[in-house]
């Protein structure tokens, strides 16, 4: 298997690049605070955290699509991550994101989770996405819904319990569905 070359995004503001050796200080600060990174499956200690950032990695060679690590075109500063992802045994894609404090409150999450779910539609033709989301999570819930995505059920997630499946709308129409797949 050959490891494929990952797309670099660029917004007004952002620049959408792969994963680097340097994003992991600022993964693993993110997995380390508790209150931070609940709704991402932490926390994680440093070896964990290593061992999550590699597998994300991992996952452009396995899938061809993954996180981006999100940048500001101007200062390169490290704001989050975004990206399209299906673990093993996982239904269907999903869009996730997570922020870190820089990248917080400035519509920077939005702007990149837009540039991965254009790109997830227009370049990788996925026919529809979701974002699965820990109850709670009003943030992140937030930006679901700012993106357009509607509260479609929840279902339970074999690892990290009870999830909210919110359905981003297709390019060309709302998807009809999909929850069949959660069963």
């Amino acid at each position: 298997m050959q490891f494929p070359s990952i797309p670099q995004l660029e917004t007004e503001r952002l620049v959408l690049r792969g994963p680097e050796a340097a994003d992991f200080g600022p993964m693993a600060a993110f997995f380390a605070d508790e209150a931070r990174c609940w709704g991402f499956g932490g926390p994680l200690d440093r070896n964990e955290a290593w061992r999550w950032f590699t597998m994300s990695v991992g996952h452009w060679a396995m899938r061809g699509f993954g996180f981006w690590t999100i940048t500001c075109k101007v200062t390169a500063e490290t704001l989050g991550i975004t990206g399209i992802w299906q673990p093993e045994g996982w239904p269907e894609p999903e869009l996730g994101w997570v922020a870190f404090p820089a990248g917080e409150g400035r519509g920077v999450m939005a702007e990149a989770a837009m540039a991965a779910r254009t790109h997830a539609y227009e370049i990788m033709g996925l026919p529809a996405l979701c974002s699965n989301i820990f109850p709670g999570n009003t943030r992140s819930v937030a930006l679901a819904e700012r993106l357009g995505a509607v509260f479609e059920a929840e279902f339970e997630n074999p690892k990290h319990g009870r999830e909210l499946v919110y359905r981003h709308p297709a390019p060309a129409a709302p998807c009809d569905g999909g929850m069949e797949a959660y069963a």
